[in-house]
Protein backbone atom coordinates (compact mmCIF):
# COMPACT_ATOMS: atom_id res chain seq x y z
CA UNK A 1 0.00 0.00 0.00
CA UNK A 2 1.17 3.52 -0.72
CA UNK A 3 1.04 5.88 2.26
CA UNK A 4 1.64 9.63 2.19
CA UNK A 5 2.77 11.30 5.41
CA UNK A 6 2.28 15.07 5.30
CA UNK A 7 4.66 16.52 7.88
CA UNK A 8 8.13 15.14 8.54
CA UNK A 9 8.59 16.23 12.12
CA UNK A 10 8.70 13.95 15.13
CA UNK A 11 5.41 12.12 14.62
CA UNK A 12 5.45 12.12 10.83
CA UNK A 13 9.02 10.92 10.40
CA UNK A 14 8.85 8.18 13.04
CA UNK A 15 5.46 6.97 11.77
CA UNK A 16 6.55 7.10 8.14
CA UNK A 17 9.77 5.20 8.78
CA UNK A 18 7.93 2.53 10.79
CA UNK A 19 5.21 2.11 8.15
CA UNK A 20 7.96 1.69 5.54
CA UNK A 21 9.63 -0.89 7.76
CA UNK A 22 6.33 -2.81 7.73
CA UNK A 23 6.65 -3.03 3.95
CA UNK A 24 4.45 -0.14 2.83
CA UNK A 25 5.58 2.38 0.22
CA UNK A 26 5.83 5.66 2.13
CA UNK A 27 6.37 9.22 0.95
CA UNK A 28 7.13 11.79 3.67
CA UNK A 29 6.16 15.30 2.59
CA UNK A 30 7.30 18.58 4.12
CA UNK A 31 7.31 22.21 2.98
CA UNK A 32 10.70 22.80 4.60
CA UNK A 33 13.15 22.29 1.73
CA UNK A 34 16.17 22.30 4.05
CA UNK A 35 14.64 19.52 6.16
CA UNK A 36 13.97 17.40 3.08
CA UNK A 37 17.50 18.05 1.80
CA UNK A 38 18.95 16.91 5.15
CA UNK A 39 16.80 13.79 5.11
CA UNK A 40 18.06 12.99 1.62
CA UNK A 41 21.57 13.27 3.08
CA UNK A 42 20.65 10.95 5.96
CA UNK A 43 20.61 13.75 8.57
CA UNK A 44 17.74 13.48 11.04
CA UNK A 45 15.95 16.71 12.04
CA UNK A 46 15.31 15.26 15.52
CA UNK A 47 17.15 12.99 17.94
CA UNK A 48 15.38 9.68 18.49
CA UNK A 49 17.32 6.50 19.29
CA UNK A 50 17.43 4.15 16.30
CA UNK A 51 15.64 6.49 13.89
CA UNK A 52 18.64 7.23 11.67
CA UNK A 53 19.28 3.52 11.08
CA UNK A 54 15.59 2.81 10.44
CA UNK A 55 15.38 5.62 7.88
CA UNK A 56 18.60 4.56 6.16
CA UNK A 57 17.43 0.94 5.86
CA UNK A 58 14.10 1.83 4.29
CA UNK A 59 15.47 4.53 2.00
CA UNK A 60 18.02 1.99 0.72
CA UNK A 61 15.22 -0.54 0.17
CA UNK A 62 13.25 2.03 -1.84
CA UNK A 63 10.27 1.99 0.51
CA UNK A 64 10.81 5.47 2.00
CA UNK A 65 11.18 8.70 0.04
CA UNK A 66 10.99 12.43 0.79
CA UNK A 67 9.59 15.36 -1.13
CA UNK A 68 8.28 18.91 -0.83
CA UNK A 69 5.72 18.32 -3.60
CA UNK A 70 2.42 17.39 -1.96
CA UNK A 71 0.56 16.84 -5.24
CA UNK A 72 3.15 14.33 -6.40
CA UNK A 73 3.56 12.79 -2.95
CA UNK A 74 -0.12 11.93 -2.44
CA UNK A 75 -0.65 10.60 -5.98
CA UNK A 76 -1.83 7.01 -5.75
CA UNK A 77 -1.76 6.95 -1.93
CA UNK A 78 -4.55 4.94 -0.31
CA UNK A 79 -3.95 6.63 3.06
CA UNK A 80 -2.85 10.24 3.47
CA UNK A 81 -1.77 11.09 7.02
CA UNK A 82 -1.76 14.64 8.33
CA UNK A 83 1.08 14.88 10.87
CA UNK A 84 1.76 18.59 11.17
CA UNK A 85 2.19 20.64 14.33
CA UNK A 86 -0.71 21.80 16.48
CA UNK A 87 1.04 24.15 18.94
CA UNK A 88 -0.77 26.15 21.58
CA UNK A 89 -2.19 29.29 20.03
CA UNK A 90 -0.72 32.48 21.40
CA UNK A 91 -2.92 34.28 23.83
CA UNK A 92 -5.63 31.74 24.57
CA UNK A 93 -4.08 28.24 24.75
CA UNK A 94 -6.29 26.74 22.04
CA UNK A 95 -4.59 24.31 19.66
CA UNK A 96 -3.49 26.14 16.53
CA UNK A 97 -5.07 24.15 13.69
CA UNK A 98 -3.99 26.42 10.84
CA UNK A 99 -1.42 23.90 9.54
CA UNK A 100 -3.94 21.03 9.65
CA UNK A 101 -6.56 22.98 7.71
CA UNK A 102 -4.03 24.29 5.18
CA UNK A 103 -2.94 20.71 4.44
CA UNK A 104 -6.56 19.59 4.11
CA UNK A 105 -7.18 22.32 1.53
CA UNK A 106 -4.09 21.34 -0.44
CA UNK A 107 -5.05 17.66 -0.35
CA UNK A 108 -8.52 18.51 -1.64
CA UNK A 109 -7.07 20.55 -4.48
CA UNK A 110 -4.68 17.78 -5.56
CA UNK A 111 -6.46 14.49 -4.84
CA UNK A 112 -6.26 12.16 -7.84
CA UNK A 113 -7.77 8.94 -6.44
CA UNK A 114 -10.03 7.55 -3.72
CA UNK A 115 -8.27 7.85 -0.36
CA UNK A 116 -8.57 7.92 3.40
CA UNK A 117 -7.31 11.15 4.98
CA UNK A 118 -6.05 10.49 8.50
CA UNK A 119 -5.42 13.06 11.22
CA UNK A 120 -2.34 11.79 13.08
CA UNK A 121 -1.75 15.19 14.66
CA UNK A 122 -3.22 15.73 18.11
CA UNK A 123 -6.36 17.76 17.45
CA UNK A 124 -9.36 18.91 19.49
CA UNK A 125 -12.76 17.26 19.25
CA UNK A 126 -14.52 18.24 16.05
CA UNK A 127 -11.40 18.85 13.96
CA UNK A 128 -12.17 15.87 11.74
CA UNK A 129 -15.58 17.36 10.99
CA UNK A 130 -13.92 20.54 9.74
CA UNK A 131 -11.36 18.60 7.69
CA UNK A 132 -14.27 16.72 6.11
CA UNK A 133 -16.04 19.99 5.33
CA UNK A 134 -12.89 21.37 3.69
CA UNK A 135 -12.36 18.27 1.54
CA UNK A 136 -15.98 18.03 0.46
CA UNK A 137 -15.92 21.73 -0.33
CA UNK A 138 -12.88 21.29 -2.55
CA UNK A 139 -15.05 19.82 -5.28
CA UNK A 140 -13.12 16.54 -5.53
CA UNK A 141 -14.98 13.76 -7.29
CA UNK A 142 -13.04 11.04 -5.51
CA UNK A 143 -14.25 8.97 -2.57
CA UNK A 144 -12.77 10.31 0.66
CA UNK A 145 -13.07 9.17 4.27
CA UNK A 146 -11.76 11.22 7.19
CA UNK A 147 -10.29 9.17 10.04
CA UNK A 148 -8.76 10.06 13.40
CA UNK A 149 -5.76 7.93 14.36
CA UNK A 150 -3.95 9.54 17.33
CA UNK A 151 -0.35 8.71 18.12
CA UNK A 152 0.88 7.52 21.51
CA UNK A 153 4.63 7.81 21.03
CA UNK A 154 6.99 8.52 23.90
CA UNK A 155 10.02 10.54 22.92
CA UNK A 156 13.08 8.36 23.39
CA UNK A 157 11.08 5.16 22.90
CA UNK A 158 8.97 6.05 19.87
CA UNK A 159 9.99 3.25 17.51
CA UNK A 160 9.22 0.56 20.06
CA UNK A 161 5.93 2.27 20.92
CA UNK A 162 4.91 2.34 17.27
CA UNK A 163 5.81 -1.27 16.58
CA UNK A 164 4.49 -2.68 19.86
CA UNK A 165 1.59 -0.40 20.75
CA UNK A 166 -0.69 -0.79 23.75
CA UNK A 167 -3.57 -0.07 21.37
CA UNK A 168 -4.36 1.41 17.96
CA UNK A 169 -7.25 3.85 18.06
CA UNK A 170 -9.19 4.34 14.82
CA UNK A 171 -11.97 6.89 14.74
CA UNK A 172 -14.04 6.49 11.60
CA UNK A 173 -17.58 7.17 10.48
CA UNK A 174 -17.69 4.63 7.61
CA UNK A 175 -16.53 1.17 6.54
CA UNK A 176 -14.24 2.54 3.83
CA UNK A 177 -12.12 4.32 6.41
CA UNK A 178 -12.04 1.36 8.78
CA UNK A 179 -11.15 -1.09 6.00
CA UNK A 180 -8.23 0.96 4.69
CA UNK A 181 -6.88 1.55 8.19
CA UNK A 182 -7.09 -2.17 8.87
CA UNK A 183 -4.81 -2.76 5.88
CA UNK A 184 -2.46 0.00 7.03
CA UNK A 185 -1.97 -1.71 10.39
CA UNK A 186 -2.27 -5.32 9.20
CA UNK A 187 1.48 -5.97 9.80
CA UNK A 188 0.83 -5.52 13.52
CA UNK A 189 -1.77 -8.29 13.62
CA UNK A 190 1.01 -10.81 14.28
CA UNK A 191 1.75 -8.94 17.52
CA UNK A 192 -1.97 -9.07 18.33
CA UNK A 193 -1.97 -5.32 18.87
CA UNK A 194 -5.50 -4.38 19.98
CA UNK A 195 -7.42 -2.13 17.59
CA UNK A 196 -10.11 0.07 19.10
CA UNK A 197 -12.69 1.21 16.54
CA UNK A 198 -14.66 4.22 17.78
CA UNK A 199 -16.35 7.23 16.27
CA UNK A 200 -14.14 10.12 15.20
CA UNK A 201 -14.94 12.46 18.07
CA UNK A 202 -14.24 9.79 20.68
CA UNK A 203 -10.90 9.10 19.04
CA UNK A 204 -9.94 12.77 19.12
CA UNK A 205 -10.83 12.99 22.81
CA UNK A 206 -8.99 9.76 23.76
CA UNK A 207 -5.58 11.31 23.07
CA UNK A 208 -6.26 14.39 25.19
CA UNK A 209 -7.84 12.37 27.99
CA UNK A 210 -4.86 9.97 28.08
CA UNK A 211 -2.28 12.74 28.26
CA UNK A 212 -4.25 14.68 30.86
CA UNK A 213 -4.53 11.57 33.03
CA UNK A 214 -0.78 10.87 32.81
CA UNK A 215 -0.02 14.51 33.60
CA UNK A 216 -2.30 14.17 36.62
CA UNK A 217 -0.36 11.11 37.87
CA UNK A 218 2.91 13.02 37.60
CA UNK A 219 1.51 16.06 39.39
CA UNK A 220 -0.08 13.90 42.09
CA UNK A 221 3.15 12.13 42.99
CA UNK A 222 5.01 15.45 42.98
CA UNK A 223 2.59 16.81 45.56
CA UNK A 224 2.98 13.62 47.59
CA UNK A 225 6.74 14.22 47.43
CA UNK A 226 6.27 17.66 48.96
CA UNK A 227 4.16 16.14 51.72
CA UNK A 228 6.78 13.44 52.32
CA UNK A 229 9.39 16.13 52.91
CA UNK A 230 7.18 17.69 55.56
CA UNK A 231 6.22 14.51 57.40
CA UNK A 232 9.39 12.42 57.03
CA UNK A 233 8.13 9.97 54.43
CA UNK A 234 9.93 8.62 51.38
CA UNK A 235 8.11 9.31 48.12
CA UNK A 236 9.81 6.38 46.37
CA UNK A 237 8.36 3.99 48.95
CA UNK A 238 4.97 5.70 48.64
CA UNK A 239 5.09 5.39 44.84
CA UNK A 240 5.97 1.70 45.05
CA UNK A 241 3.24 1.11 47.58
CA UNK A 242 0.48 2.67 45.53
CA UNK A 243 1.87 1.53 42.17
CA UNK A 244 1.63 -2.12 43.15
CA UNK A 245 -2.14 -1.64 43.15
CA UNK A 246 -3.24 -2.86 39.72
CA UNK A 247 -5.89 -0.16 39.59
CA UNK A 248 -3.20 2.53 39.78
CA UNK A 249 -0.10 1.05 38.11
CA UNK A 250 3.59 1.80 38.58
CA UNK A 251 4.21 4.08 35.59
CA UNK A 252 4.38 7.89 35.78
CA UNK A 253 4.91 7.85 39.54
CA UNK A 254 8.48 9.17 39.61
CA UNK A 255 8.65 12.43 41.53
CA UNK A 256 10.58 15.21 39.86
CA UNK A 257 10.64 18.86 38.80
CA UNK A 258 7.40 18.74 36.80
CA UNK A 259 6.38 17.61 33.32
CA UNK A 260 7.34 19.29 30.07
CA UNK A 261 7.78 18.33 26.44
CA UNK A 262 5.74 18.62 23.29
CA UNK A 263 2.55 16.93 24.49
CA UNK A 264 1.49 17.27 28.11
CA UNK A 265 1.70 21.09 28.44
CA UNK A 266 -0.09 21.94 25.19
CA UNK A 267 -2.57 19.05 25.34
CA UNK A 268 -3.74 19.81 28.86
CA UNK A 269 -4.25 23.45 27.86
CA UNK A 270 -6.12 22.46 24.71
CA UNK A 271 -8.36 20.12 26.70
CA UNK A 272 -9.15 22.94 29.14
CA UNK A 273 -10.13 25.20 26.25
CA UNK A 274 -12.34 22.53 24.68
CA UNK A 275 -14.04 21.96 28.03
CA UNK A 276 -14.48 25.70 28.48
CA UNK A 277 -15.98 26.12 25.01
CA UNK A 278 -18.52 23.39 25.75
CA UNK A 279 -19.27 24.63 29.29
CA UNK A 280 -18.08 21.36 30.83
CA UNK A 281 -15.14 22.29 33.07
CA UNK A 282 -12.43 19.74 33.91
CA UNK A 283 -11.36 21.15 37.25
CA UNK A 284 -8.84 18.43 38.07
CA UNK A 285 -6.93 19.23 34.89
CA UNK A 286 -7.12 22.94 35.71
CA UNK A 287 -5.38 22.23 39.01
CA UNK A 288 -2.79 20.00 37.34
CA UNK A 289 -1.77 22.76 34.92
CA UNK A 290 -1.45 25.36 37.69
CA UNK A 291 0.48 23.09 40.05
CA UNK A 292 2.91 21.94 37.36
CA UNK A 293 3.73 25.47 36.21
CA UNK A 294 4.41 26.68 39.76
CA UNK A 295 6.53 23.59 40.52
CA UNK A 296 9.17 24.35 37.90
CA UNK A 297 9.98 27.71 39.42
CA UNK A 298 9.80 26.15 42.89
CA UNK A 299 12.62 23.80 41.91
CA UNK A 300 14.76 26.85 41.21
CA UNK A 301 13.99 28.12 44.69
CA UNK A 302 14.91 24.70 46.10
CA UNK A 303 18.41 25.11 44.63
CA UNK A 304 18.63 28.66 45.95
CA UNK A 305 17.68 27.46 49.44
CA UNK A 306 20.40 24.80 49.24
CA UNK A 307 22.88 27.61 48.56
CA UNK A 308 21.73 29.42 51.70
CA UNK A 309 19.00 31.70 50.34
CA UNK A 310 18.67 34.57 47.90
CA UNK A 311 21.48 36.70 49.33
CA UNK A 312 23.89 33.78 49.52
CA UNK A 313 23.08 32.65 45.97
CA UNK A 314 24.26 35.88 44.35
CA UNK A 315 27.52 35.31 42.53
CA UNK A 316 27.49 31.55 43.15
CA UNK A 317 28.10 29.07 40.33
CA UNK A 318 25.47 26.39 39.74
CA UNK A 319 25.94 23.44 37.35
CA UNK A 320 22.83 21.99 35.72
CA UNK A 321 23.17 18.41 34.49
CA UNK A 322 20.48 17.70 31.90
CA UNK A 323 18.38 20.29 30.12
CA UNK A 324 15.85 18.38 27.99
CA UNK A 325 12.47 17.62 29.52
CA UNK A 326 13.35 13.90 29.64
CA UNK A 327 16.30 11.69 28.60
CA UNK A 328 16.86 10.25 25.11
CA UNK A 329 15.49 13.29 23.29
CA UNK A 330 16.71 16.73 22.26
CA UNK A 331 13.31 18.28 22.99
CA UNK A 332 13.48 21.43 25.12
CA UNK A 333 9.82 22.40 24.87
CA UNK A 334 8.50 23.45 28.28
CA UNK A 335 11.42 21.73 29.99
CA UNK A 336 11.66 22.41 33.75
CA UNK A 337 15.31 23.39 33.22
CA UNK A 338 14.20 26.64 31.54
CA UNK A 339 12.36 27.92 34.61
CA UNK A 340 15.08 26.63 36.95
CA UNK A 341 17.84 28.40 35.03
CA UNK A 342 15.79 31.60 34.95
CA UNK A 343 15.14 31.48 38.71
CA UNK A 344 18.86 31.04 39.35
CA UNK A 345 19.77 33.87 36.99
CA UNK A 346 17.20 36.12 38.69
CA UNK A 347 18.91 35.34 42.00
CA UNK A 348 22.25 36.47 40.56
CA UNK A 349 23.81 33.02 40.22
CA UNK A 350 26.07 32.02 37.34
CA UNK A 351 24.78 28.92 35.57
CA UNK A 352 26.71 26.30 33.61
CA UNK A 353 25.13 23.26 31.99
CA UNK A 354 25.70 20.06 30.09
CA UNK A 355 23.20 17.89 28.21
CA UNK A 356 24.11 14.98 25.91
CA UNK A 357 21.73 16.04 23.12
CA UNK A 358 19.82 19.20 23.93
CA UNK A 359 22.33 22.04 24.19
CA UNK A 360 21.91 23.34 20.65
CA UNK A 361 18.16 23.63 21.20
CA UNK A 362 18.69 25.06 24.70
CA UNK A 363 21.04 27.90 23.74
CA UNK A 364 18.42 30.35 22.40
CA UNK A 365 16.17 29.57 25.37
CA UNK A 366 18.94 30.08 27.95
CA UNK A 367 21.19 32.87 26.64
CA UNK A 368 22.78 33.45 30.05
CA UNK A 369 23.74 29.80 30.61
CA UNK A 370 27.28 28.69 29.76
CA UNK A 371 27.05 25.39 27.86
CA UNK A 372 29.91 22.95 28.52
CA UNK A 373 31.43 19.99 26.69
CA UNK A 374 31.02 17.53 29.56
CA UNK A 375 29.41 17.10 32.94
CA UNK A 376 32.75 17.49 34.68
CA UNK A 377 33.54 20.72 32.85
CA UNK A 378 30.19 22.14 33.96
CA UNK A 379 30.81 21.00 37.54
CA UNK A 380 34.29 22.51 37.94
CA UNK A 381 34.36 25.18 40.71
CA UNK A 382 30.58 24.94 41.14
CA UNK A 383 28.91 25.85 44.42
CA UNK A 384 26.07 23.43 43.67
CA UNK A 385 25.42 20.60 41.23
CA UNK A 386 21.82 20.03 40.11
CA UNK A 387 20.53 16.86 38.43
CA UNK A 388 17.68 18.09 36.24
CA UNK A 389 17.28 15.27 33.67
CA UNK A 390 17.95 11.60 34.42
CA UNK A 391 20.17 10.79 31.44
CA UNK A 392 21.94 7.44 31.94
CA UNK A 393 25.31 9.18 31.66
CA UNK A 394 24.56 11.00 34.94
CA UNK A 395 23.62 7.88 36.92
CA UNK A 396 27.17 6.74 37.63
CA UNK A 397 29.22 9.92 37.86
CA UNK A 398 32.52 9.68 39.73
CA UNK A 399 31.43 11.17 43.04
CA UNK A 400 34.98 11.45 44.39
CA UNK A 401 36.01 13.33 41.25
CA UNK A 402 33.04 15.66 41.62
CA UNK A 403 34.02 16.32 45.23
CA UNK A 404 37.49 17.42 44.10
CA UNK A 405 36.18 19.60 41.27
CA UNK A 406 33.45 21.55 43.07
CA UNK A 407 34.01 24.57 45.24
CA UNK A 408 31.22 23.50 47.62
CA UNK A 409 29.96 19.88 47.82
CA UNK A 410 26.24 20.57 47.41
CA UNK A 411 24.09 18.38 45.18
CA UNK A 412 20.41 18.91 44.47
CA UNK A 413 19.08 15.76 42.83
CA UNK A 414 15.71 16.56 41.25
CA UNK A 415 15.38 13.02 39.84
CA UNK A 416 16.35 10.95 42.92
CA UNK A 417 18.99 8.96 41.04
CA UNK A 418 21.49 8.88 43.92
CA UNK A 419 21.32 7.41 47.41
CA UNK A 420 21.05 10.05 50.15
CA UNK A 421 23.14 7.97 52.56
CA UNK A 422 25.90 7.36 50.03
CA UNK A 423 26.06 11.01 48.99
CA UNK A 424 26.20 12.23 52.57
CA UNK A 425 28.85 9.62 53.39
CA UNK A 426 30.85 11.03 50.46
CA UNK A 427 30.77 14.44 52.14
CA UNK A 428 27.99 16.11 50.17
CA UNK A 429 25.16 18.26 51.37
CA UNK A 430 22.51 16.37 49.44
CA UNK A 431 18.93 17.40 48.63
CA UNK A 432 16.47 15.28 46.68
CA UNK A 433 12.73 15.10 46.02
CA UNK A 434 10.38 13.77 48.66
CA UNK A 435 13.00 11.85 50.65
CA UNK A 436 13.07 13.99 53.78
Amino acid sequence: MKIAMVGSGYVGLVSGACFADFGHEVVCIDKDQSKIDRLHDGIMPIYEPGLDALVETNVSAGRLTFTTDLAEGIKGASAIFIAVGTPSRRGDGHADLSFVYAVAEEIGANLSNDAVVVTKSTVPVGTGDEVERILKGSGTSHKVSIVSNPEFLREGAAIGDFKRPDRIVIGSEDDFGRDVMREVYRPLFLNESPILNVNRRSSELIKYAANAFLATKITFINEMADLCEKVGGNVQDVARGIGMDGRIGRKFLNAGPGYGGSCFPKDTLALLKTAEDHESPVRIVEAVVKVNESRKRAMGRKVIDALGGMKAARGKKVALLGLTFKPNTDDMRDSPSIAIAQALADAGAHVTAFDPEGMEQAMPLMPKVNMCESAYEAIEDADAVVIVTEWDVFRALDVSRIKKLVKTPIMVDLRNIYSPNEMRAAGFTYESIGRG
